[in-house]
Formats: C-alpha cells, sequence, structure tokens
C-alpha cells in the first residue's frame, strides 16, 4: 500500500475534509508546495488558490481563500477562511462577485478599497476556473 497522510481542512462552518490522502498541493505565499507522508514539519500561509488532493489515484480540485497549512510528518491541517468542491460553487454568485470587484478597482475610491477589491475579484476568478476544472 502507498504511503499516506492525514489531511484535514477545517473553514470557520464546516470540517471540510478529513482522511488519509496520498499527496496534496496548495499554493502559500512563496509558490506551489507538495505535501507527501514524512514531510518536513512546516508552517505556512496559503493564497487564494486551488487545493489538490491525490488519494487512491483520484485527484480531488477545490478552491481555497487563503489561509494556514500547517504540516507534521504524518498530518497535515489546512486552515482556510473558505474552501468549495467544484459542484458547490454558484457559478452566477461568482461572476456577480467577479463583475462588481472589477467595478470596484475602477472606481480607484482609495488604497484599501482597490485592494480588498483585487482579493473578492481573486476569489472570484479562484472560484470560476476550479468550476471549470481548470
Amino acid at each position: 500500500m502507498a504511503s499516506t497522510f492525514h489531511l484535514e481542512i477545517v473553514t470557520p462552518d464546516r470540517k471540510f475534509y478529513e482522511d488519509e490522502v496520498n499527496m496534496a498541493i496548495v499554493r502559500t505565499t512563496e509558490g506551489d508546495v507538495g505535501i507527501l507522508r514524512d514531510h518536513v514539519p512546516t508552517v505556512s500561509p496559503l493564497s487564494i488558490g486551488v487545493i489538490k488532493i491525490k488519494k487512491d489515484n483520484k485527484i480531488l480540485t477545490a478552491t481555497c481563500a487563503g489561509g494556514f497549512v500547517s504540516i507534521d510528518e504524518d498530518k497535515a491541517i489546512i486552515i482556510t477562511d473558505a474552501a468549495e468542491w467544484p459542484e458547490e460553487i454558484d457559478i452566477q454568485r461568482a461572476e456577480a462577485a467577479m463583475k462588481r470587484a472589477e467595478e470596484r478597482i475602477n472606481e480607484k475610491s482609495s488604497d484599501s478599497d482597490v485592494f480588498r477589491a483585487q482579493m473578492a475579484l481573486n476569489k472570484a476568478i479562484n472560484r470560476l476556473r476550479v468550476s471549470k476544472g481548470e
């Protein structure tokens, strides 16, 4: 049997995922990190991106709205503001959020408003990409 580790993904409103997996890939602020059993213990901030989970020769893909990952030799815990499977994504809602964010960026009312709008735009784009299997 292939070597596995325990992966747990937690959001404020639910335990999104918990199982023994072969590999996970997350987007940290420094780039993508592949996690396997016996990984060097690490804590890293996560960027808006995709979580890929390999279990029994199948790849599961979910969105990640940033957060942190804590990795030990036999366990990884991802804490994120939001995570969604492709089938959970409301495409119309994500498209509307993308449009609102683009409008706020074009208004350029203040630096903090533009920053928040850019974050919202990145989340919407990420959700749409995952929903399309990209």
